[in-house]
């Protein structure tokens, strides 16, 4: 390819789509493991710290991998889209700066704390421990979605000398294109990491394991998940779209906007291109087929018995884990493509937003991230499905390290 915007713009979207799907299953996992640890140092409960210990480190080794991804993404953003920075990282970088500062550094230390306390710290402690790691995740989130949201519906700013200013923080961070965002990726969150609950739990109990209590305790609390996150999701998304660009919508208003950017900007394909309506149509029937199974669910979740049983029912909760992500995947689609040709809508061209690199720079930046990227989302696929395969049994995080033999003194002569 020689066309250096279409390389830059296929390689954010690859980056940025392999980073978010981990960050939609930290998200909804950090959640539930710190409500099962919740339940677990209320009741003193044994089998509940196993929950922990065992969902906890698939947790750990998700976010671990997601982290690099992240820091890949961030360093291509640098490299490749310059020309937004230079006009509008005044307000833009506002709220990635904050992500970076309060909540990632955060995040991490607390996690690492989690990580390493176990048994050597306060039970309570330790619960609070996993409860900033979750709060400060969801912060990291929604940061990040208060960048985005600007991108997607410019407020609070104003341009002097070609360059955007901050004027109202208030308006920043309370955008509706942000906060719905926000409930919408957290309780697609939740969706995903209840998916990833039953369709694990559901490979162990098809294949007869004897932790069938264990597996049974988890298919409910990630089927429950499900049934609780589907209707937010479609809620909050359906809402967003009184806040969608006229030119993604069409209608009127799209002709008024498309004359105005004209007179503005000059001669372009303003309207959305027809990728963002099948990403709509791939989102909404993702979401149906959820809730066919969702439906399965709640019989499964009324007559308890009934988790444990069925061999058809434990195939269609395994192969229902990519959904969730198959949706994420499609409305993200949905709602970055349809913003072209706008990097800022109405603000900064994708165009003129691109770094000033040759076609060939970006062609080598191009094939060295993908297989990046391809390499990290197969490693992290390859250590869930192994330690998912482990049991509880198999799960180290948390566990005593083993006792040194003891040393016998040999007496000489």
């Amino acid at each position: 390819m020689d066309d250096p915007l279409m390389l830059a713009r296929v390689q954010f979207a690859l980056t940025a789509g392999s980073h978010f799907l981990f960050v939609a299953l930290t998200l909804g996992l950090a959640t539930l493991v710190a409500l099962m640890q919740t339940v677990a140092t209320l009741r003193g409960d044994a089998a509940g710290s196993r929950m922990v210990r065992f969902w906890g480190q698939l947790y750990v080794i998700n976010y671990a991998v997601g982290i690099v991804t992240g820091l890949v993404m961030e360093l291509q953003l640098g490299l490749n889209w310059a020309g937004m920075s230079r006009v509008t990282g005044g307000v833009f970088g506002a709220p990635l700066a904050l992500e970076t500062i309060a909540a990632f550094f955060v995040e991490s230390t607390f996690l690492g704390l989690w990580i390493f306390g176990w048994d050597r710290l306060n039970r309570w402690v330790h619960l609070g421990a996993i409860w900033v790691v979750t709060v400060t995740a969801y912060a990291s989130a929604y940061f990040v979605l208060v960048a985005n949201g600007w991108m997607q519906r410019p407020v609070g700013f104003e341009l002097v000398g070609g360059e955007a200013r901050l004027t109202d923080v208030g308006a920043l961070l309370t955008n509706p294109a942000a906060l719905l965002a926000f409930g919408h990726v957290l309780f697609g969150g939740l969706l995903t990491a209840g998916f990833f609950l039953a369709g694990v739990s559901g490979w162990h109990l098809l294949r007869r394991t004897a932790e069938v209590e264990f597996f049974r305790r988890s298919m409910r609390v990630g089927l429950v998940t499900v049934l609780v996150a589907l209707y937010p999701v479609v809620m909050f998304g359906g809402a967003q779209f009184a806040y969608l660009q006229p030119t993604k919508l069409g209608g009127g208003d799209a002709d008024a906007a498309v004359a105005d950017f004209t007179a503005r900007f000059g001669p372009d394909e303003y309207m959305a291109p027809g990728l963002a309506g099948a990403g709509e149509g791939v989102m909404v029937t993702m979401w149906s087929l959820m809730h066919l199974v969702a439906l399965v669910a709640l019989v499964k979740v009324w007559f308890g018995r009934w988790l444990v049983r069925g061999r058809v029912f434990h195939v269609l909760m395994v192969v229902s884990v990519p959904l969730p992500y198959a949706a994420m995947l499609a409305g993200w689609v949905f709602r970055e493509v349809g913003r072209q040709p706008w990097a800022v809508y109405g603000v900064v061209k994708t165009e003129d937003a691109l770094s000033d690199v040759g076609s060939g720079t970006l062609t080598v930046s191009f094939v060295v991230f993908t297989v990046l990227f391809a390499v990290l989302v197969a490693v992290n696929v390859w250590l869930l499905a192994r330690f998912a395969r482990r049991g509880p049994g198999g799960a180290s995080l948390g566990a005593a390290p083993p006792a040194e033999p003891a040393v016998v003194m040999t007496p000489t002569f």
